[in-house]
Order: C-alpha cells, then sequence, then structure tokens
C-alpha cells in the first residue's frame, strides 16, 4: 500500500534543497506549515521608517518648567510708559474738541490732561498738528485742544482715525501748577491648566507569550524590548501630547444655540498659537520670500518691546524661503562681506545656503526648521497648503526673559517669555505621574487580568509679553 507522510503532502529530497514538494510557505493555508524545514531569515531588529518620530523639545528649548500649587495662574504686565490713544476723532475742523478713543472705544478716564502738548496725526495720510489742551471735560472722552501752526485743524482729520499722544506741557507764568495725576496701570492676564492622561494596558495571556524584538527608541535606550515595547511608545507619545496640548490648546466658548466643548466638561486652555493670536502679531504676507513684508515686521517689534534676539521657528518651506531671500541679497557681492564672513563662508569653498542666523536693522534672528509644522501626522499635513489661512507657517519668538508682578508672591520676578506651569505640592507632584494597576506584571491592586500603566499630568502654558510674538500664517 502506499504511504502517506505525517506531513501531509511533503516529498522529502535527497539533498538539503528546497523544491516544490518540501519546502512550506509560511502564508500557506494547507496546516503543513509547522514542519517547514527551512524557516525563512527573520530581522531582529525594526526598520525605523519614519526616522525620530518624537515631536517634543521646542517647549524645553524656548522655555522653562516651574510648580504651581492653584487652580489658576495670575500675572500682570506693563502697558505703555507714554499716555497715546488711537482711533481719535475731530467731527468739525473749526471746533477745538478731540473725541478720545482707543481700539475698543470710548475712553472716558483718559489720562491726557489741560496744558499738555499733543500731536494730532493721521496715519493713513501722514498729516500732523501739534497742539496745546486747554480744557477736559470730567467725566467725558472729549478734551479741547488748539493747534500751533493754523487756525483750524486739518481738513484732511475730519472722518478718519486719528492718533494722538503727549509729549510734554507748557504753563503761562504765575498759573497753578499741573491738575490730576496719571496712575500707573497694569493689564492682568491669567490661564489654568487642563489634566493630560492616557495609559497602556496588556492581558496577562499576551504578557506569557515572551516575544523579544531589537529597538532603538527615540527616548535615546536601545537593546531588546518585551511586550513593554507599546508602554514605551505610549509614554513617548504622551510626552509629546504634554507639548502639543501647550502649543494648539484654546478656551472653550458655549456659542448661541450650537455644540461647544464646554457642553462636555472641557474648559481648554490658552495654547501657544492661540495666545499669540490674541495678544501678539498674525503676519499672512509671505514673510520669508518678501524682504519688505518682513520689514513691516520689523517695524512692528519698534512698536513693541523692541527685543534684540529673536528665535524663527518656521516650517520647512517657509525657512527655504528665508534661505533663498537672504542669498539673493547676497548674491552680487563677490568679495568677504555679507555674502561671507558673517556666516563664516569662504567665496572659494561652496557657498552654504543654509543660512543659521542673520542680522537685519538692529535685530539679531536665529532660525531653525520645527519638526511639529512639518511632521505628516501633525501640522505637516495643513501648513503647506496653498491659500489656506489657518495654516501655520511659523512663528518668532523672544529671547530672554521678562519681568512681571507675580500675584501669589507679591513682587516683580523675572520669567521666560514662555514658560509651563505644572500643578504640585510637597505631597502631590503632577507634572508627570505614572503608577500601574492591574495583576499582572507584579501589579496587584485589582482583580483584573491585565497590567495597565497610567500617565497624567496637570498644566498650562504662560505666553507672557505676547506683544513681541509674530504668528507666521499662510497668506
Amino acid at each position: 500500500m502506499a504511504f502517506t507522510p505525517a506531513f501531509g503532502d511533503l516529498v522529502p529530497s535527497a539533498k538539503l534543497q528546497a523544491t516544490s514538494g518540501n519546502y512550506i510557505d509560511f502564508t500557506s493555508d494547507t496546516g503543513n506549515n509547522f514542519a517547514q524545514q527551512y524557516l525563512p531569515e527573520i530581522y531582529e531588529a525594526e526598520v525605523e521608517r519614519y526616522g525620530n518620530r518624537t515631536l517634543n523639545g521646542f517647549l524645553r528649548m524656548v522655555g522653562a518648567e516651574m510648580p504651581m500649587t492653584s487652580d489658576q495662574v495670575v500675572w500682570s504686565e506693563q502697558n505703555r510708559l507714554h499716555i497715546s490713544y488711537d482711533k481719535c476723532i475731530i467731527d468739525d475742523v473749526d471746533d477745538a474738541t478731540i473725541t478720545i478713543k482707543d481700539a475698543d472705544g470710548d475712553v472716558d478716564n483718559h489720562a491726557i490732561r489741560a496744558n499738555s502738548l499733543i500731536v494730532v496725526f493721521d496715519p493713513s495720510t501722514g498729516k500732523e498738528q501739534k497742539a496745546i489742551v486747554k480744557t477736559v471735560t470730567g467725566g467725558s472722552n472729549d478734551i479741547s485742544a488748539y493747534p500751533f501752526d493754523a487756525d483750524a485743524w486739518e481738513s484732511t482729520f475730519v472722518g478718519n482715525d486719528l492718533k494722538v499722544f503727549v509729549f510734554g506741557s507748557e504753563f503761562d507764568k504765575g498759573k497753578p501748577g499741573m491738575s490730576g495725576a496719571v496712575e500707573a496701570q497694569f493689564t492682568q492676564y491669567s490661564n489654568s491648566p487642563i489634566i493630560i492622561k492616557d495609559k497602556y494596558g496588556v492581558n496577562g495571556s499576551d504578557a506569557a507569550q515572551i516575544g523579544w524584538v531589537e529597538v532603538a527608541t527615540e527616548d535615546g535606550t536601545s537593546g531588546f524590548l518585551w511586550y513593554l515595547k507599546s508602554e514605551s511608545e505610549t509614554r513617548l507619545r504622551f510626552e509629546d501630547y504634554l507639548e502639543m496640548a501647550m502649543i494648539e490648546s484654546e478656551p472653550s466658548s458655549q456659542a448661541s444655540g450650537g455644540i461647544s466643548a464646554s457642553d462636555q466638561g472641557a474648559k481648554g486652555t490658552d495654547g501657544l498659537f492661540y495666545a499669540v493670536g490674541e495678544r501678539g502679531h498674525v503676519n499672512s504676507g509671505g514673510v520669508g520670500s518678501n524682504l519688505d513684508v518682513f520689514d513691516n515686521i520689523l517695524r512692528g517689534l519698534d512698536s513693541e518691546g523692541a527685543i534684540e534676539e529673536n528665535m524663527l521657528f518656521l516650517d520647512r518651506n517657509t525657512n527655504l524661503d528665508f534661505d533663498d531671500m537672504l542669498a539673493g541679497l547676497n548674491g552680487g557681492n563677490s568679495g568677504a562681506g555679507s555674502a561671507y564672513g558673517l556666516f563664516d563662508n569662504d567665496k572659494d569653498m561652496a557657498l552654504n545656503l543654509g543660512f543659521s542666523g542673520f542680522r537685519r536693522g538692529s535685530y539679531d534672528f536665529y532660525k531653525t526648521d520645527w519638526k511639529y509644522l512639518n511632521d505628516a501626522s501633525t501640522r505637516g499635513g495643513n501648513s503647506g497648503e496653498s491659500g489656506n489661512s489657518d495654516g501655520i507657517d511659523g512663528i518668532l519668538i523672544p529671547a530672554g526673559t521678562s519681568t512681571v508682578y507675580d500675584q501669589v508672591l507679591g513682587s516683580n520676578i523675572r520669567r521666560p517669555f514662555l514658560h509651563v506651569r505644572y500643578r504640585a505640592s510637597q505631597t502631590e507632584d503632577r507634572k508627570l505621574k505614572t503608577w500601574i494597576t492591574g495583576s499582572v506584571g507584579g501589579a496587584y491592586t485589582t482583580d483584573e487580568d491585565l497590567m495597565s500603566v497610567h500617565f497624567l499630568s496637570e498644566r498650562c502654558l504662560c505666553v507672557q509679553g505676547a506683544n513681541n510674538f509674530v504668528l507666521f500664517k499662510n497668506s
């Protein structure tokens, strides 16, 4: 009778070679692949096809982390030293009345006093006149001011938004001194932390099946990992979320007749993009490709804190636009001036067009790619779209520290312009909590047949002096 091999349809070969009869494919559905003579070559090491996948490090580079014990952090920022108002109105060129306004509307309690010397000018035309204030109507936003160089106000002033600022005062001989006093004003800001959580779990059966994989993780470790490979990635992903939440978050507001995250108990917090969009400068003019647009940004910095050193964190397209713009400015320079010496390039060697720093006017700028804006799984999928006004091209952040009044400490303190506050006390540190529950892997806290690794943090971002920040958006 015919002999039927115990291996099914396998036909042994007299030589050590793979034939159609003695070689079994692992993808076979015959059920005989346990008897395969030649095992496939298996790479133990993972292929890192996406390189370093982590995105955090931005806030660590430009800011700091400090503990706090309250549900809210409150700080005060100085207002401008000199007295000026925008959007002021003159209704009649023959009338001495000027209505004092600002960007938010009427100003009843303005700081302009009688005998003040003022400059009135129209930003749209550049025309200006100087005047003296003779009377100030109490409880009103009207002043009576008389120009020095004419019998009436400039006719083009009527109907336009004017700017008024004080440059001194003048009194007649023997007259009393200045009436009233200017009280120092400050602007108060606050932010509250949000609670961020994540979890990884593995059941007992899977934990009993040991499978080793050689890995090189983004946190700098390498070697062989067991099933906790996923736990390691969960931690790396959570650490990214800690930074991404501080960058992207915004407060939740209830829309009339609509739906809102606040209905689900999410209050939100002021993230970097939101804070700069609300209190800083937003540019949508293609900053890296046009020197005139960039110079307009410098004029904006002049009107604010005029901080000399600034950092530019840009997406790939904007960074290359800056390189092209700078290279174009230096293209006609054949000597060792700005085209070579400033960037340590010799004219006889290859010119490095990847400029990392440059100076324009009285400002120094240091620029770099921001991986968060380039990664396809985050902002890289949106920021480069042409015509997308919501896409982020980059951000300008001032270097150094700011002086603010801390409401809790009751004194002036110096803090980085950008820093994170996390909840912590002597008994509870919520900067980054990690704990294990379950009944697997040495944890015996519940009757669940699994091991759960928990992650938690409670934090918020403080953007101080946001008027010195510039957010670059797609034009």
